[in-house]
């Protein structure tokens, strides 16, 4: 009876079937999940059930497959990324590397070594000390000051006028990348020449090394040459500027105690003129031996004047001629007197504007003394002079070239191979970025 009651139970009812088959009863549902606990508390797996043609089935969904699912989460953004990856990397990549494997011209390098060295100090014993020895003092400067100058607009400007960089450089078949255009300004041509003109210095060494790059192997070694000419001409010109700075001073010096020695020289003489004497000092000797000459005879005459008033009256003539005499002594003696000073009193004499002699002592004194002094003035200017340029020409500098330019056999340049990778690494991280930061954007928004 009951049996009965669940088939009927379960057989569909006229409207279900006619419809199709009807969503499961909850009666039925809650009795499969019964009878599945009830197999895991026993665990035994279940028998198969075996559906009766009358009982209601459930359909499983169908999935779908990779291609369409693929198919399914791919957006217009994913389509625009690939899009892009073609056209900013993978186009350009291979353009830049089709260029560089077929249309690149051919470049070839010329190499020159040399150092600037100075003779100040002692010599080295070998060839590494030689241009070692380049790197103390100010020889570093001066290289500096020549890395300076070899890329300069002066020297593209030099090597413009020289070698027509616009013949030298000229675009080659199809390579206008690596070609130097025409009717270009100087500073065009001056960013072009840096780019053909490498220079490398090292300061330990103090050795610089210059590369040239030309379509033709002659051509970049007959600019290397001229580099090194120039660079020669600069570092002689800068010495040269170095002595003459050094001697300036000390030349400057001597020409000063010369014309002070001149003019001291010509006072004196003017002054010998004047006074037809060549040394106050020798005549002032002659007065004083002469006022002494003088004073002996007029001790004398007085002498005999007073053994003549012993014996004689005082109108006898002897004693008049005596008296005479000593009066003319003592004139004279009091002239010459006059001569060597003026003593308390100026006393009278027939010249009264002529100097005595102590003056005239004085007067040349002053004028010896200065030429004295002009004199070794003069001595020591020369003295210096001769020091300054003893050391002008221990710090003279020149250029010690050890490796001539090269002339090239096979082409190094453009790093065809390496010059593709960069383009292509260059392009994929551009890419990349840009990629990331679409993304970046896309989250934070």
């Amino acid at each position: 009876m009951a049996a009965s009651k669940d088939a009927a139970a379960d057989k569909p009812r006229p409207a279900e079937a006619a419809n199709g088959p009807a969503t499961p009863t909850p009666r039925a549902h809650a009795k499969n999940e019964g009878i599945a606990v009830l197999e895991r508390l026993l665990g035994k797996e279940s028998a198969p059930v075996i559906p009766l043609p009358e009982r209601n089935k459930i359909e499983p969904e169908k999935k779908p497959g990779p291609l369409q699912g693929w198919l399914k989460k791919l957006r217009w953004r994913h389509a625009i990324i690939g899009i892009s990856f073609v056209g900013l990397v993978a186009v350009p990549a291979t353009l830049a590397s089709l260029y560089m494997a077929f249309l690149a011209a051919d470049q070839y390098h010329s190499t020159t070594s040399f150092a600037v060295r100075s003779i100040e100090g002692g010599m080295s014993s070998d060839i590494l000390g030689m241009f070692t020895q380049a790197s103390g003092g100010s020889t570093v400067s001066d290289s500096y000051i020549l890395m300076d100058y070899i890329q300069s607009e002066r020297m593209a400007a030099d090597a413009d006028r020289r070698f027509k960089l616009e013949d030298v450089y000229a675009t080659r078949g199809l390579d206008y990348f690596y070609g130097i255009g025409s009717d270009l300004p100087i500073e065009d041509k001056l960013a072009y020449w840096r780019d053909m003109v490498s220079v490398n210095f090292d300061h330990a060494s103090g050795i610089m090394q210059v590369d040239v790059k030309a379509f033709d192997p002659r051509q970049a070694r007959e600019i290397a040459q001229f580099i090194v000419n120039q660079s020669d001409n600069l570092v002689n010109s800068l010495s040269l500027s170095a002595r003459n700075d050094v001697l300036r001073a000390a030349q400057d010096e001597v020409l000063a105690g010369e014309a002070r020695l001149a003019k001291a020289r010509a006072a004196l003489r003017d002054y010998r003129d004047k006074s037809q004497e060549i040394s106050p000092e020798e005549g002032a000797k002659l007065a004083v031996q002469l006022i002494g000459s003088l004073e002996q005879q007029l001790t004398q005459l007085n002498a005999d004047l007073a053994t003549a008033k012993s014996q004689m009256s005082e109108d006898t003539p002897r004693i008049r001629v005596l008296k005479t005499r000593i009066e003319s002594l003592e004139q004279q003696l009091a002239v010459e007197r006059q001569r060597l000073g003026t003593g308390e009193k100026k006393a009278v004499a027939n010249d009264p504007d002529a100097p005595d002699v102590a003056g005239r002592i004085a007067e040349f004194e002053e004028l010896e003394t200065e030429r004295e002094f002009a004199e070794r003035a003069y001595t020591a200017a020369l003295s210096s002079l001769e020091k300054a340029r003893i050391e002008a020409n221990n710090r003279q500098r020149y250029l010690a070239l050890f490796i001539e330019p090269t002339l090239s056999e096979m082409a190094q340049y453009p790093a065809r191979l390496l010059n593709a990778l960069l383009a292509t690494l260059g392009l994929l991280f551009a890419w990349g970025i840009g990629v990331m930061s679409y993304y970046n954007i896309r989250d934070r928004a």
